[in-house]
């Protein structure tokens, strides 16, 4: 007989493997960040959305407060830029190493980083499993900050989560929220 509290635990089970996030290392210089998600889609599509961020990043994170003005440009010396009202504009990162359909490193600080004096690398790897892609972000962050970058580890944990889930919604052809 199949009881309920066992189909909880098979969905937390399955979940958990599907979703691994972590803050690695915090200290006061910095901090690096690792998560991990299961996208039940290929490679290919997984990288096309990733490169277009205005699909799938969360408009209550970026300074126009609308994702469709955000833009990446997936090569060496590309850009994630945002267009902000009356010719304005931020760039979020640069990107320093680009191989389609399995990494693609970007440089820089995000938020509230880019006022402080640090230096931040956000790798995504994509990694094929079978139908699906193994999609593995990390970001390290190393400088100061007033008070120490130890406090700001868990909550850019939560956005880059956050951003990950939202990543393999609409690359398994979702719309995310």
């Amino acid at each position: 007989m199949f009881k309920p509290a066992a189909a909880v635990c098979l969905a937390v089970l399955a979940l958990a493997s599907m979703a691994r996030a972590e803050v690695i290392d915090s200290q006061a210089g910095g901090f690096t960040i690792r998560d991990s998600r299961l996208v039940k889609a290929p490679p290919d599509r997984v990288w096309a959305t990733l490169v277009q961020p205005a699909k799938w990043w969360s408009s209550e994170h970026t300074y126009s407060h609308d994702a469709r003005n955000l833009t990446l440009t997936p090569r060496p010396g590309g850009d994630w830029l945002e267009t902000l009202p009356n010719g304005g504009g931020v760039r979020h990162m640069a990107v320093v190493f680009a191989a389609p359909l399995t990494t693609l490193r970007l440089e820089g600080g995000l938020g509230p980083l880019q006022a402080l004096g640090v230096a931040g690398h956000l790798t995504f790897t994509l990694t094929p499993d079978g139908e699906a892609t193994l999609v593995t972000l990390t970001y390290d962050v190393g400088g100061h900050a007033p008070g120490g970058l130890d406090k700001l580890a868990a909550p850019v944990d939560a956005v880059l989560g956050e951003q990950l889930g939202r990543l393999a919604t609409a690359a398994e052809g979702g719309k995310s929220p």
